[in-house]
């Protein structure tokens, strides 16, 4: 399915899934269609990345982060990601996106997004995200968070993602 029909659903169904917090976990089903298939029939690995886009866009509608974001001139950009594949999707395979805040740093968020099919972990990323200002500049996330009427300072991230992290900066 093309990604900009796959958002306008997001979009409209959000709006009727329950609420989530700005930190999640939030839960975003899909369906593999037979456009995000390679040539050897399963999902292509650049599809993850996008449809990872259209689960942090339910996020923040389910959160009521997106009407304050764009009222703000605020929006996300993703800086880093890494992502883990360990089995496949094929076609009309039906699949949840987990997305859940880590923790953040002065400048950007650390997500985890989890594929999962049942039980089973089909795929799991790291994102690194900041958000930016319309009219020039980055926004720290205590401002996104104050949005979202959360006032903590950021969990610890494990060992291994709090390295990755490191090097991203």
């Amino acid at each position: 399915m093309n990604l900009f029909i796959r958002l306008i659903l997001v979009s409209i169904l959000s709006r009727f899934r329950s609420k989530v917090s700005v930190l999640g976990p939030c839960m975003t089903p899909f369906r593999c269609s037979p456009s995000d298939l390679d040539v050897l029939r399963h999902m292509n690995n650049g599809t993850y990345l996008s449809i990872m886009d259209l689960a942090r866009v339910d996020l923040m509608i389910r959160a009521g982060l997106w009407a304050d974001l764009n009222k703000n001139g605020m929006y996300p950009v993703v800086v880093a990601e890494s992502i883990r594949f360990r089995k496949s999707l094929k076609l009309f395979e039906r699949f949840c996106i987990e997305t859940t805040v880590l923790g953040w740093d002065e400048k950007a968020f650390i997500l985890q997004q989890r594929f999962l099919r049942g039980a089973d972990v089909i795929a799991e990323a790291i994102v690194r995200a900041r958000f930016l200002r319309k009219a020039g500049g980055s926004v720290p996330p205590t401002e996104i968070l104050s949005l979202g009427k959360i006032d903590i300072t950021s969990p610890p991230l494990p060992p291994a993602i709090a390295a990755w992290n490191q090097n991203q900066i």
